[in-house]
This record gives structure tokens, sequence and C-alpha cells, in this order.
């Protein structure tokens, strides 16, 4: 199976779509510190889900499936520190963290 056919990958991919979209309203003293944070976790996961599935065995894949995880916790981690920083809209927040959590 092509990894661009996965829900998991459809799902991440959505979810970078999404935190690029968000973060543009981010302050402007953030674009070099959270905002590309973020956006580099974010993009991290499907990025690595394709790098992993294209290596030589299961075992370089199991590797970048783990990387990709280590990414959303990373993002969930950053996703929490924005709502406190009261970047994120209530509702824009419990929708990211709920797609982060699904992907996961």
């Amino acid at each position: 199976m092509n990894i661009e056919d996965m829900a998991v990958f459809k799902l991440s991919h959505r979810l970078t779509l999404d935190i690029y979209q968000h973060t543009k309203k981010y302050p402007t003293d953030e674009k070099f510190g959270l905002v590309s944070q973020m956006r580099r976790a974010a993009s991290s996961v499907p990025m690595n889900l394709v790098e992993g599935s294209h290596r030589n065995n299961r075992k370089e894949y199991r590797q970048f499936v783990g990387i990709a995880k280590g990414s959303v916790a990373e993002l969930k981690y950053q996703l929490m520190l924005s709502n406190d920083l009261g970047y994120l809209d209530k509702e824009v927040y419990r929708k990211l963290l709920e797609t982060t959590n699904r992907v996961l």
C-alpha cells in the first residue's frame, strides 16, 4: 500500500495544513520561535512517514514512525503552550488537539 493512501498520512497532512493556517495569526515576534517550531514539528510527521516507507526494511520504517510520533508529541505540547499564551481560540485548540491525538 502507498503511504499517501493511508489514513494516518492524510490526517497528518491535514494537520500540517491547519497548523500553517492558524500560526499565520500568531504575534510577529513568534515567527522564528513558536511558529517555526510548530510548523517543523507538524510537517515532520508526514515527511517521516513518507521517508520511512521508502526505506529498505521494516526496521528502518519503524524507526521513522517513531520519529514521527515524537514530532506529534512535541506538537501536542506546542499547542498547549499556544493555548496558554492565548494565541489560539479555545475551539481551534480543541480541534487541533483532537486531530493531534488521533495522529498519535
